[in-house]
């Protein structure tokens, strides 16, 4: 049976999806934005396919759950979801970070969403395996972020966002990603992308799809994976204590981030990732 679903197309491709040269990739580490991303760019790509649940995997696939002939079938350039770090096979990346304060807490609830942690675990429990890189299967926020840092970041091929810079200007924000893969687009498509994309359009289209896509395979239906869409809620909903271990784990890395700490770093050393010592990170 698996191999006629691999003489079909029909198998998950995973890590041996073959790269074509245009291929485009919007990464990310897991619950930083990047499943909002995709809806912006399919919906700005493909206006008369309005993005949803449903087809989102279609439209901007994930090799780690999108069918071989899903990418074989798709338009060039292809525009393809990624959490991994740093893959020399990537040449063109769009990667999209977000203060780690606040992905520790969006991916606590996703969690709880999936029936991986219990209503009453305390956060500062999932923390540690945060910091750990045990929260998924993509490494630390600081290895993820730091891989691409160090290796792309001011490079002619590499197009780094931050969540929070989303949030506070989409239009802005995605006239930059437009630019950047050389597409075309009117100040009409550009409000039409981002009006589809609203957080609220997406949990509305969550409510109706949930059975339709994989990310919702299993959960709860009484908590959203769209939840706030907002930036800086870590400030009420993350204890302080934890707010410093995450500062003294990544300060550096978030201070050339451009978030503001607030605590100090343990030393006065500059960005580690700018003398190469990323696995210091």
């Amino acid at each position: 049976m698996a191999g006629v679903k691999r003489g079909l197309g029909l198998h998950i491709p995973h890590r041996s999806l073959l790269i074509l040269p245009d291929d485009i990739f919007l990464v990310s580490f897991p619950k930083s934005g990047n499943t909002w991303t995709r809806f912006l760019l399919a919906n700005l790509r493909f206006p008369d396919q309005p993005a949803s649940w449903a087809n989102i995997d279609r439209l901007i696939p994930d090799p780690m759950g999108t069918t071989k002939r899903v990418f074989d079938r798709m338009p060039r350039p292809r525009i393809i979801k990624s959490h991994e770090c740093f893959d020399p096979r990537y040449s063109r990346v769009v990667y999209i970070v977000r203060d780690p304060r606040d992905v520790v807490v969006s991916q606590y609830h996703y969690h709880r969403k999936l029936r991986r942690v219990e209503d009453d675990s305390p956060i500062e429990k999932f923390v540690t395996r945060f910091l750990a890189g045990e929260t998924c299967p993509h490494g630390s926020w600081g290895q993820n972020v730091a891989t691409w840092l160090y290796t792309s970041e001011g490079g002619p091929r590499f197009l780094l966002l931050r969540y929070e810079d989303l949030v506070a200007d989409t239009p802005r924000e995605l006239r930059k990603i437009v630019a950047f893969l050389g597409l075309t687009a009117t100040e009409e498509q550009i409000a039409q992308a981002v009006e589809r994309s609203s957080a609220d359009r997406m949990r509305k289209l969550e409510q109706a799809q949930a059975d339709k896509n994989g990310l919702f395979r299993g959960s709860r239906k009484d908590l959203s994976f769209v939840r706030a869409a907002g930036s800086g809620g870590w400030r009420s909903d993350l204890p302080a204590p934890q707010v410093a271990r995450i500062e003294a784990a990544w300060g550096h890395l978030m201070q050339h981030l451009g978030y503001e700490l607030t605590t100090q770093p343990r030393d006065c050393e500059s960005f580690r990732i700018l003398s190469g010592s990323a696995h210091n990170l």
